[in-house]
């Protein structure tokens, strides 16, 4: 037996029955599931992070997938979230630049 103790995509169980496996799962309450969508962000993070060149993209891809989960579990959808990060963006701008703020001084 090989325990995961993760959250999983949705269909996953029937994955793991396609491979012979016999999956044990159970329904997160809210505040689990929210919790578990963090550390699963956390998880996927880490993936960006040591993937190598030709697997960023489907870590990016499962990143964002989180992400989306999270923000629907808060209750704002995908259009809601993109006019947030267009505002930003427009106040503030992107990381394009490159630009690593050491230290700020008042004048």
């Amino acid at each position: 037996m090989t325990e995961h103790n993760k959250l999983v995509r949705d269909k996953i169980p029937e994955i793991c029955q396609a491979n012979g496996d016999v999956p044990t799962t159970r329904i997160l309450d809210d505040a689990e599931y929210i919790s578990a969508l963090y550390d699963k962000l956390d998880e996927e993070s880490r993936e960006v992070r040591e993937a190598e060149q030709n697997d960023v993209l489907g870590e990016l891809a499962d990143a964002l997938e989180v992400l989306r989960a999270i923000g629907k579990a808060r209750g704002y959808t995908p259009e809601q979230i993109e006019a947030k990060r267009a505002q930003k963006f427009e106040e503030r701008g992107g990381f394009d630049d490159r630009i690593f703020l050491v230290s700020t001084e008042k004048a």
